[in-house]
């Protein structure tokens, strides 16, 4: 390839790193092929285990530091924040609806805990459209001014914004920030339209959700700029969503909740790329759990009902994936006549706690190793393990995948099941009438889908056919609308296909509507 002055310029290079709950894994790719991959064990802190898997996986590739173009990280860090309740900033949520809307408040199913740590700060305010557009009242600046003022005296800096049927029109949605953000100097806004779909009470969730992780989202991603600077690292870098597809840390900053699931994404978009199968099944082990997910023309199937964060229900797109308690650091035990495994594990400490290791606790790994399904630390330290304890619990394991294999399947089509993750040595060769395909590097699948990831734009909104636009008119438009975010989020253009087109005929709404759904995606410019 010449370069500018008739030369050889170098090879781009990509790193692609995932974030496990007890590894984190590092490859590096030029172009399709990995050169080499790594596992780290992920530390508390999250950070210092992603610079120890970009330490390794540079040394063990040979790459210089100034020839890689891009580095890809998938992190846990917001979905931990959620789930463990902590790092979450006060948030009030303004709704647009009144008078309608009043029946149920803002976050009312949610866990008491988690509304506690946000602050129960609700406001109800007029506006709101009906699904085809028209306004159900009139927005009240005013009334907004004074809640922006109420808002700003509580010391609160993080606001989300709700109205019902947004994703149709966003302009109250944006009208009511500009005030809000007049009356409350310094706050952050986060419109519901810009988050989730149709379903307002989802759709809200989730804005209040990103709301809250405005503060830490914006201290990860200095974190990670630095911890890549520290490294020598001074190319961009991008965060995988949920979709398989990338966020700069621009976008991460303003939509950390996109990056919910990104784990099972990653290591299902691996799985298809290092197998060459578009359509399959799934398994991913890790050392705490197994997530099992069908893949559909190379991207995961997405959940088609709300999907639960956190005992939060949401409804922004996320991959439908079924995850249980199994993985290389499951411990093994008996209560009474029945052999148990997991759903409590030793995680990250496998290394120190597991039998094959000099440890003290039987875990999955060990019964693997010493059934010889893998060759790991010592097998001589498990050589005393009961015959018949040892079948009983890998019985156990294989009935757990054959279930969830089972809940995947849409079809009696024989597709295969693809393995991957450091702890799919426990999976058989064959599952019920499917063939189990373990593909190279299939252990680091995850930090593959990371380095592979491009970018997208979605559109999701009710169109109206009454007024002479046509079905094929709105897929059009719709279409045209998605390429546009695809464009502005850094896609090249020549590369954008659509993997989604879908249109539901509404017929309990009037006007001949129809909800259309179309995303794009396309390869980032590096």
């Amino acid at each position: 390839m010449k370069g500018p002055q008739g030369g050889m310029s170098k090879p781009k290079y990509r790193i692609g790193v995932d974030v496990g709950g007890t590894n984190t894994d590092a490859v590096v790719m030029a172009g399709r092929t990995v050169l080499a991959g790594v596992k780290a064990p992920t530390t508390r802190d999250v950070t210092t285990g992603v610079l120890e898997a970009l330490a390794g996986v540079l040394e063990k590739s040979g790459v210089g530091r100034d020839e890689i173009s891009a580095v890809v990280i998938g992190t846990t860090h917001f979905t931990n924040a959620i789930i463990e309740r902590r790092h979450l900033a006060p948030t009030a949520i303004v709704r647009l609806g009144l008078p309608a809307t009043q029946g149920l408040l803002p976050m009312v199913d949610w866990p008491d805990d988690l509304r506690e740590a946000i602050g129960r700060h609700c406001a109800l305010a007029h506006g709101g459209n009906e699904f085809d557009g028209r306004e159900i009242s009139p927005l009240d600046e005013d009334e907004l001014r004074r809640i922006g003022q109420a808002v700003a005296a509580k010391g609160i800096r993080a606001i989300a914004v709700s109205s019902v049927f947004s994703p149709v029109d966003g302009q109250m949605e944006a009208r009511a920030a500009r005030v809000l953000e007049s009356a409350c100097p310094g706050a952050r806004v986060v419109l519901s339209s810009h988050i989730g779909r149709l379903g307002l009470l989802e759709r809200e969730s989730a804005a209040i959700l990103n709301a809250s992780l405005l503060d830490l989202a914006e201290r990860t991603v200095d974190a990670f700029a630095t911890a890549l600077q520290s490294c020598g690292l001074t190319c961009r870098f991008f965060i995988s969503q949920n979709d398989g597809t990338l966020m700069d840390g621009a976008q991460v900053k303003r939509y950390p909740v996109l990056t919910f699931g990104s784990g099972p994404t990653n290591s299902m978009r691996g799985a298809a790329f290092l197998s060459g199968h578009s359509d399959a099944i799934v398994i991913d082990v890790g050392g705490t759990t197994t997530d099992v997910g069908l893949l559909q023309h190379g991207f995961p199937r997405e959940a088609a009902t709300t999907v639960s964060i956190g005992g939060v229900r949401t409804n922004f797109r996320m991959p439908d994936v079924f995850s249980f308690g199994l993985g290389g650091g499951s411990i093994v035990e008996k209560q009474g006549d029945s052999t148990v495994v997991g759903p409590r594990s030793v995680g990250y400490e496998i290394t120190q706690k597991a039998l094959t290791f000099g440890g003290d606790v039987l875990t999955a790994t060990d019964i693997a190793v010493a059934l010889g399904l893998a060759k790991i630390g010592d097998p001589a330290k498990v050589a005393h393990l009961d015959g018949r304890m040892l079948y009983a619990a890998k019985q156990v394991m294989d009935d757990m995948v054959e279930r969830a294999v089972e809940r995947s399947r849409v079809s009696a089509a024989r597709i295969p099941v693809i393995a991957v993750g450091g702890g799919s040595i426990l999976i058989r060769d064959r599952i019920v009438d499917l063939d189990v395909l373990r593909p190279e590097n299939f252990a680091v699948a995850n930090a593959v889908g990371a380095a592979i990831a491009q970018v997208s734009g979605e559109v999701d909104r009710v169109f109206s056919l009454s007024g002479g636009l046509t079905r094929d008119q709105a897929l059009g438009e719709a279409e045209a609308i998605a390429r546009d975010k695809a464009i502005a989020a850094g896609a090249v253009v020549d590369t954008i296909v659509a993997v989604e087109r879908e249109d539901v005929p509404l017929a309990y709404l009037p006007g001949n509507a129809t909800r259309i759904r179309v995303k794009v995606v396309g390869d980032i410019e590096i």
